[in-house]
């Protein structure tokens, strides 16, 4: 059997802030706060850590010191559901994304944007339910 991705931790300034922002890009909600730490999930997914099938990763922010210096090794892509991809941009630079220059052409079918906290993330083209 092979392992099976569920959690992707990302290092923050602010938490709370970023967990708020990913909640609302997601439709996830928060499943656990720590003092420095939160973690959030899809509703959707049932209790219990005995899962075998594909299940949708939680993220974690953990609260660290120091600021992002330079753009991500790893970043995370979401496909709008329910819009088209313009209206989802929109959507969230409405919640707090920006645009951001990673050294794109301007041909690319996906759009890049930063969380709040700077973290690159792109918006495909496709729509996937």
């Amino acid at each position: 059997m092979a392992s099976k991705f569920t959690e992707l931790a990302i290092d923050c300034v602010d938490p709370g802030a970023l967990a708020r922002f990913w909640c609302a890009v997601l439709d996830y909600e928060v499943q656990e706060a720590e003092d420095g730490f939160i973690s959030i999930g899809s509703p959707l997914v049932p209790e219990g850590g005995k899962r075998v099938g594909p299940v949708p990763p939680t993220l974690g922010f953990a609260r660290v010191p120091e600021g992002k210096a330079i753009k991500n090794r790893l970043h995370i892509d979401v496909n709008p559901t329910d819009r088209e991809q313009d209206q989802e941009v929109r959507r969230l630079l409405d919640l707090g994304a920006r645009h951001t220059d990673v050294g794109q052409s301007g041909d690319e079918s996906w759009v890049i944007l930063a969380d709040p906290e700077g973290n690159e993330f792109c918006v495909l083209a496709s729509r996937r339910p």
